[in-house]
């Protein structure tokens, strides 16, 4: 289906468009490349890849917009329809950079809208474009004079999860993304604020923030939400930026009841970072478990990200990982790991150049170790 007249692509990732996507792709489906979470309610219709494409890394230029779209492009062609981004990436243009691909590949009717996962964030201050010459004018004129930021409701003089902000940001990401429904939207790192808020104030904010996008879920900007994190998920319980996860299901569920669409969580997840397996910093019904299990039992998704630790895991891997898991090279290795996890929905990947996606696509075509031979890599190491 064309852009409408606005520019945006209409509809949204639906079961039927997940599974006509996943049927052109045979070979990485038998080996379970496509993937649902049963366990969460509406998702878990729609089949998700096992790898996603991220945007954060990479130069804001033009040189690297135009490698994107290739990468998003080629990602698109060759199995991956989940392009996750955040508003503040490379100032804006990440998302500017999925929009085109995507709008494109529609156009050329390669995909339909309904087959794509498009997924963002936001909560950081955003440039758009480039750097202005002064930072602090801009942020002045574009958020404080017009009232969409009130400077008090700012955390480390850069992140806000206000209502007004919030809405203002989900509405620039539409435009970028040229989409008129994102599939999933994320709360940016929200444990930022609670290195300057107490815990209280904390939960209002996120609960304020959980309202405005359940109404934006019933406007159709959205269609489920999350927390995308780094700390707040993988620290131990009682952590300053520690958020437990059956607490922000319950504010959900005062928001908008068992039909609530926080629905997604993201933190990183790789051969360096296992805390959301091995680490039971959650509860759930005032027993200790890890996030993964808190999520399974909340009926929550789970996304992996910085899969390959920004390259950290490319080379050096330990001789027991290649034996364990089998495939040729280190970042096949450690893509392996992390999308064989049991609970881990989608492992996201930076894929800023066409021949990333080429080479990341490679452990697709083999199934998922299983879950007995993947523990080994923790009892070698216990």
């Amino acid at each position: 289906m064309p852009a409408t007249l606005s520019g945006m692509l209409p509809g949204f990732a639906t079961a039927e468009g997940t599974a006509r996507y996943r049927s052109r792709f045979s070979q990485i489906a038998e080996a379970d490349h496509f993937r649902r979470a049963e366990h969460v309610t509406s998702v878990g219709e729609l089949l998700f890849p096992s790898i996603g494409l991220g945007t954060y890394l990479g130069e804001p230029d033009e040189r690297a917009d135009l490698d994107y779209i290739d990468a998003i492009s080629e990602a698109l062609r060759s199995g991956i329809p989940l392009l996750d981004s955040a508003i503040n990436y490379r100032h804006q243009r990440s998302e500017r950079n999925i929009g085109n691909a995507l709008s494109q590949a529609v156009s050329d009717r390669k995909v339909q809208r309904d087959e794509v996962i498009v997924c963002t964030k936001a909560g950081y201050l955003s440039f758009d474009g480039n750097v202005p010459a002064n930072p602090r004018e801009y942020f002045l004129t574009e958020y404080v004079q017009p009232g969409i930021l009130d400077p008090k409701e700012l955390a480390g003089g850069a992140h806000c999860m206000a209502p007004r902000f919030l809405a203002n940001q989900i509405e620039r990401s539409r435009g970028n993304l040229e989409v008129e429904t994102i599939d999933v939207f994320y709360l940016h790192n929200p444990e930022t604020q609670l290195a300057e808020i107490g815990p209280d104030l904390f939960r209002w904010r996120v609960r304020d923030a959980f309202s405005l996008l359940e109404s934006l879920v019933s406007d159709g900007k959205l269609r489920f939400y999350g927390m995308a994190t780094w700390n707040a998920f993988r620290v131990p319980e009682g952590s300053r930026d520690a958020i437990n996860l059956e607490e922000m299901a319950a504010l959900a569920y005062e928001v908008a009841g068992e039909s609530h669409h926080f629905r997604f969580v993201q933190l990183p997840f790789n051969l360096a970072m296992p805390e959301a397996y091995v680490l039971a910093n959650q509860t759930w019904h005032k027993k200790k478990v890890s996030l993964l299990q808190a999520a399974q039992a909340l009926g929550i998704a789970v996304i992996g990200s910085a899969t390959l630790y920004q390259g950290r895991l490319t080379h050096g891997l330990p001789g027991s990982v290649r034996e364990i898991l089998g495939l040729k090279t280190d970042s096949e290795n450690a893509i392996q790991f992390s999308r064989s996890a049991p609970g881990i929905l989608t492992s996201l990947i930076g894929m800023g150049q066409r021949e990333h996606v080429r080479k990341n696509i490679k452990p697709a075509l083999v199934s998922p170790a299983r879950v007995d031979v993947w523990e080994k890599l923790f009892t070698q190491n216990a």
